[in-house]
C-alpha cells in the first residue's frame, strides 16, 4: 500500500510527467515512482563509487576503474536518468 502525497511541481515538470504517463499508458504516480527509484539507484551507485575509490590498492588492476568511477559518479549516473 502506498502513501498519498500532495506536491507542487513546475509546469514543465507536470507536462513531462503527463506526457510520459500517456506514452506508457500508465499513471502520473507510476512515472513519479519510477523517477524516484531511478534517483535512489543513482545515489547508491555514486556511493558505491566512493566506497571503491576509498579502498584502492595500487597492486590491483581494478583501482584505475575505481578511481574513474568515483571521479565521474555524479556525472556518469545522471546520464542514466
Amino acid at each position: 500500500m502506498g502513501v498519498q502525497m500532495t506536491i507542487r511541481v513546475d509546469d514543465d515538470l507536470a507536462a513531462f510527467v503527463d506526457a510520459q504517463a500517456a506514452a506508457r499508458t500508465t499513471s502520473r504516480a507510476d512515472v513519479i515512482n519510477r523517477a524516484i527509484r531511478g534517483e535512489i539507484r543513482r545515489q547508491r551507485a555514486a556511493r558505491d563509487g566512493q566506497i571503491y575509490a576509498s579502498t584502492t590498492d595500487p597492486d590491483l588492476e581494478s583501482d584505475a576503474y575505481a578511481a574513474w568511477a568515483a571521479g565521474t559518479a555524479g556525472s556518469a549516473w545522471s546520464e542514466l536518468d
